[in-house]
């Protein structure tokens, strides 16, 4: 088989919008089709076509109020200042080669698709594109869809896209409601999906040898091989604004695209469940599976070192917070598993802050009682005494808004270290 046939493939960060039209050459106007047609989530409680507060479209708020402007340059567009505008990393930029994205035509191995992200934003450039394509993080309503005219204009605008991306994307593999997936697919030499092959939806559970089939991976993975292609040397490093595909964001982003979406999943639940007058059962099931994501309980394991390539590994680590030991949950491991301990960053999120108080208040219960060791049940065995206690520590320092029961926690150990019974 050949190397692109082992390669892997993205759904996910960037949108599958359908409905784009492009308009006529020279002219600028509306690209994405919308308020027409079935959006989920459309109704109450969830008003999903509504208003939205999430970066894109702050971005386009100070646009439109002749805060900011946005750069053009030839080759890149608005890429570049794009990413510095939103405060996107360049060294978190992976190239996919499937064929993956409604511009799916300029995709190929030589000319892959250029992805970047941060915590709440993820950016697509397709080489020679029409448009940039966006999924921005509103904390509420989860992903919002967006892209941008690549052609240079005097006041470019941001147009929301949800029509038809909502195919792919409130979909099984976004657990049902408005995300972000990635897919590893084994492709043909020219980027499509290999006739009877399978695809894999990644997440930070996924082995290592189902990930990345479509995708352009540079670093060392240790001693676990992958389905990802290291060799860039057929494409044009110009085109890109890095010449790298880094390792350490590809799992990051595994990790975080299935993280969101069960952020999402539980509000949505949760705002349901007290519309419908259901029981709390309704959104207990999905907090749940966030409080095992969220502790990486199920993560595969690595087999490291793991070291790569762009740089991204620092700059990611240095957005801190840190406890008065200098701990924070961005740290990495990158040995034997991805962070150096075992909670997820985006605990920090507004999308986890806007999770609705009786979800909340569950999930932090739950948290609560694995972290204090009173659940050391099957589900969360991985957790040594000393990961439970780092994480603990680090979030009774960091985390604004604990609720009183986490206080009363560590007012209680406090007195009980002093007095010599811990």
């Amino acid at each position: 088989m050949s190397a692109y046939r082992r390669g892997q493939g993205l759904i996910g960060a960037a949108a599958a919008v359908l409905a784009l039209l492009a308009a006529s050459p020279g002219v600028s106007g509306q690209i994405a089709v919308q308020n027409q047609g079935f959006v989920p989530f459309s109704d109450a409680p969830i008003y999903y076509r509504g208003a939205v507060d999430d970066p894109v479209a702050r971005l386009q708020e100070q646009l439109d109020r002749h805060e900011r402007t946005l750069d053009w340059e030839p080759g890149h567009g608005y890429l570049r200042s794009v990413l510095q505008a939103l405060s996107v990393p360049i060294s978190s930029q992976t190239l996919v080669f499937s064929k993956t994205s409604f511009q799916y035509r300029k995709i190929t191995p030589q000319t892959p698709r250029a992805l970047y992200f941060n915590d709440d934003v993820y950016v697509g450039q397709v080489h020679d594109g029409k448009v940039l394509e966006f999924i921005s993080f509103d904390a509420n309503q989860g992903a919002i869809f967006y892209i941008l005219d690549e052609r240079r204009a005097d006041q470019p605008q941001f147009q929301r896209a949800e029509l038809d991306c909502t195919t792919c994307h409130v979909a099984p593999t976004t657990r049902n409601v408005p995300g972000v997936l990635i897919r590893s697919i084994s492709t043909t030499a020219t980027g499509t999906q290999a006739p009877h092959t399978p695809s894999f939806i990644t997440g930070h559970e996924s082995p290592l040898s189902e990930r990345w089939g479509g995708w352009y991976v540079t670093g060392s993975a240790g001693d676990q091989p992958h389905m990802g292609v290291a060799a860039l040397a057929a494409i044009d490093p110009s085109a890109y604004l890095s010449p790298t595909s880094d390792i350490v964001a590809h799992l990051v982003l595994a990790h975080q695209t299935q993280m969101h979406n069960l952020i999402t999943l539980t509000n949505y639940q949760a705002r349901l469940a007290e519309f419908d007058g259901d029981s709390p059962e309704r959104y207990e099931k999905p907090a749940e599976d966030l409080v095992r994501y969220l502790l990486f309980a199920d993560e595969a394991p690595l087999e490291g070192p793991v070291k790569g390539t762009s740089g991204f590994d620092r700059e990611f680590s240095a957005r801190g917070p840190r406890d008065a030991k200098g701990r924070s949950l961005r740290d990495f491991d990158l040995r034997t598993r991805v962070f150096r301990y075992p909670c997820s960053y985006l605990i920090y999120s507004a999308d986890f802050d806007a999770l609705p108080a009786p979800a909340k208040a569950f999930v932090y219960r739950r948290l609560l009682d694995v972290l204090a060791g009173r659940d050391r049940s099957g589900a969360f065995d991985k957790l040594t005494a000393e990961d439970r206690r780092a994480v603990l520590e680090i979030l009774l320092d960091t985390k604004p808004g604990l609720p009183d029961e986490w206080n009363v926690y560590r007012s209680t150990s406090k007195k009980k270290t002093k007095g010599g019974r811990t």
